[in-house]
């Protein structure tokens, strides 16, 4: 009688018991799935930081806009915005209050240098006061080819009113 050590079979009891190992093609085939749609979720899911600049500095100039306009119905005095002309000092301001007392002052910089603004209507400039309505005004800021208009109808807040692309 042929005894073996424990746990060895013959070579023609292994051939009858299959043993796996590895992966099937449909077991790859389904992870490969998976990660082509994950990545491609991750992928739409991202946006481009130019846009992400520019609409924050939509929401900063809401902001200021507001404020300068508040101050002028408070003080009772016009206060104008007016973007300043593209000069290639990058220390020059980018825009500016006219007409807040000297005690108040607000920022003249973009966050990004980059960024441009162009009055609607070619007036070069938004009139914040004092009158509680102001009448319809904005102003469109670019950078890069991204847009996004900042306006008022006179009687709401300036807000960021939309956004896209040049084509």
């Amino acid at each position: 009688m042929q005894t073996s050590a424990p746990g060895s079979r013959s070579p023609r009891a292994r051939a009858a018991t299959p043993t796996q190992s590895g992966f099937t093609l449909i077991e790859l085939m389904v992870v490969v799935m998976l990660v082509a749609l994950v990545s491609a979720g991750v992928g739409l899911a991202l946006r481009d930081g130019t846009q992400d600049r520019l609409e924050r500095e939509a929401l900063r100039l809401a902001t200021l806009l507001e404020m300068a306009r508040a101050e002028a119905r408070a003080a009772a005095i016009p206060v104008v915005w007016q973007a300043a002309p593209a000069a290639g000092d990058p220390t020059a301001a980018a825009f500016r209050f006219i007409g807040l007392p000297a005690t108040r002052t607000l920022p003249t910089h973009w966050l990004d240098g980059e960024v441009t603004a162009q009055v609607d209507g070619g007036r070069g400039a938004l009139t914040l006061g004092p009158e509680p309505l102001i009448g319809a005004q904005g102003v469109m800021l670019q950078l890069g080819a991204h847009r996004v208009h900042v306006g008022t109808d006179g009687l709401q807040p300036f807000a960021v009113q939309g956004a896209g692309s040049s084509p």
